[in-house]
């Protein structure tokens, strides 16, 4: 009854949050990486050339983030959202036009607009506007998210085996531009009252607001780091490889992606109980460890022989998934406040969007150097285990400060 309330009560905001987390997918890799096979085909690349291109983009997009997302502390989300949600639409139009010398320039518009910026607003909207509710409002939000990526890979997977690909693209375009007046509607009244009220009263470690400049010069940000690079990384290596993936394996693409509403429904699941155990336990006590499901979900996949056995590798990552849609998004609020919430969390989100750079890019160079894509999973399940421990040891150090400003 009284989630109930809190649904009914709230609902254009959450809905809103949710419609910027679905939109968000056309610049996410796992709906990019659909179109992987007929792009390299298209412009004759390499592996390693195409994970350059995605790369090279990707980065730009992370640099540019360190300014783009600060604009969330001046700008009420309804206008910001909109606006980025027309540059997304034409982004996705660019692609059904691009050539191979412009591909770098349509990747890091998507990936800024699509996977940078708006899903930064939603994520961003959430955290401030809601406070004892904050996990509930994320895993909420956020399954936007995870709708979009249970759906739209295997629409458009089928969809490739009827119309041509660039076509695809131009459909994407306009579900992204149709977005914008129903995110108007949905926040005609926003939380801007309310939403000061909770900033004033969300404050981080020592009981204060911490700016920018401050986090980066706390120590717990570069603890944090390595887990920031982590899923973003080598989640998008995952699904970015995964055409090349299912060809090593011996696998139908379709088999494998198949797979991928199973893996959202479990990573829903894991997310909405990341957000209830949030709201009751805090995010000091959950952060260090919610990515070592990783290390036993590639492990999965490298040992993995049959899309079956797969399933278990898409569980375990599927838990981190879950908490990851969550917990970071908290976890900025919980330790630095809410003020400067926006600018603090873009430059969390450019060290993620980063990471996402690297994935493909390295696993890409990786391939072509004849490393296969196997054994690198199992040092990726190695390095979770590395940023596992880091976060655990900068968590724990500072937890202490949160107590301090109870």
């Amino acid at each position: 009854m009284r989630e109930r309330s809190f649904l009914v009560q709230n609902a254009p905001w959450l809905a809103a949050g949710a419609l910027l987390a679905f939109l968000s997918s056309f610049g996410q890799t796992f709906f990019i990486s659909v179109f992987a096979g007929e792009i390299r085909a298209e412009y004759g690349l390499s592996h390693g050339a195409w994970g350059g291109i995605y790369s090279l983009g990707t980065t730009l997009s992370a640099a540019v983030m360190v300014w783009a997302g600060g604009l969330t502390d001046r700008f009420r989300a309804r206008v910001l959202g909109s606006g980025v949600l027309i540059l997304l639409a034409l982004a996705c139009l660019s692609m059904a036009f691009s050539t191979v010398w412009l591909l770098p320039l349509v990747i890091f518009a998507l990936r800024l607009t699509g996977q940078g910026m708006t899903s930064h607003i939603s994520a961003v909207a959430m955290a401030r506007w809601f406070v004892a509710t904050r996990g509930r409002a994320l895993s909420i939000a956020a399954l936007g998210f995870s709708f979009g990526e249970a759906l739209l890979p295997i629409a458009f997977v089928t969809l490739l085996g009827v119309f041509d690909w660039r076509m695809l693209w131009v459909a994407a375009a306009m579900i992204a531009a149709a977005g914008v007046p129903l995110l108007l509607v949905l926040l005609r009244t926003e939380r801007t009252p309310q939403s000061h009220a909770e900033t004033d009263r969300s404050t981080g470690m020592h009981a204060r607001q911490w700016t920018r400049a401050e986090a980066l010069r706390h120590r717990l940000f570069w603890f944090m780091i390595p887990a920031l690079l982590g899923p973003p990384a080598f989640n998008t290596a995952f699904f970015f490889q995964q055409v090349h993936y299912a060809e090593i394996k011996g696998w139908a693409h379709l088999d494998l992606v198949a797979l991928f509403p199973i893996y959202t429904a479990i990573s829903v699941g894991a997310m909405i109980v990341s957000g209830w155990l949030l709201d009751r336990l805090g995010t000091a006590r959950l952060m260090p460890f919610y990515q070592i499901p990783m290390v036993a979900a590639f492990i999965c996949f490298a040992y993995a022989t049959s899309p079956a056995t797969a399933l278990f590798g898409f569980f375990f990552m599927a838990l981190t998934t879950g908490g990851n849609n969550t917990l970071p998004n908290a976890f900025w609020a919980e330790f630095y406040g809410t003020a400067h919430l926006g600018s603090i969390k873009a430059m969390a989100a450019a060290v993620m969007v980063l990471g996402s750079a690297l994935g493909p890019g390295l696993t890409g160079v990786l391939i072509d150097a004849g490393v296969g894509i196997e054994t690198q999973y199992l040092g990726v399940a190695v390095y979770f285990v590395f940023a596992s421990a880091m976060m655990a040891v900068g968590v724990v150090q500072a937890r202490g400060s949160l107590s301090a400003a109870a």
